[in-house]
């Protein structure tokens, strides 16, 4: 009997999609707009929205962060500690692009100096792509973005 256990168990945990790396570990798929697949990382505890991208030297082009907010909220984004160019998509509780941010380039002073992006419009989640990634996948306001 507890081999029969077993191997149902083992044949269950085997099933649906599995990672391909390392990094696929702690990431989730999205759909963009046009049908393209990437994998993003999921923000939702404090700490982790604090830090975000920050002292990054690199992204995938098929990857990026979602930052997901507990309420709906106008909310900034900032550029500090983060060293490569980010394009940042805010989207309602529907998934729906309400703002688009390209190419924000890195704060190289003090936090109180670095630009604000966004947060003009009421948002619950915040997409972060490496620098051109939304003109690449063609993301517009309006459209919508499933996981």
């Amino acid at each position: 009997m507890r081999f029969v256990l077993l191997a149902g168990f083992l044949i269950l945990a085997n099933c649906g999609p599995k990672p391909e790396t390392v990094e696929d570990f702690n990431t989730r798929p999205l759909t963009l707009p046009g049908g393209q697949v990437i994998r993003v990382e999921t923000m939702i505890d404090q700490a982790d929205l604090m830090r975000g991208m920050m002292f990054r030297t690199s992204i995938a082009p098929d990857r990026g962060m979602l930052f997901v907010h507990r309420e709906p909220g106008q909310y900034k984004y900032w550029m500090y500690q983060t060293l490569i160019p980010l394009d940042m998509i805010w989207m309602d509780g529907s998934h729906r692009i309400v703002e688009i941010v390209e190419n924000a380039q890195p704060c190289k002073t003090v936090a109180s100096q670095c630009a604000q992006y966004g947060g003009n419009e009421i948002s619950s989640f915040v997409l972060e792509l490496g620098g051109g990634g939304a003109k690449r996948y063609g993301l517009q306001m309006g459209q919508t973005i499933q996981w």
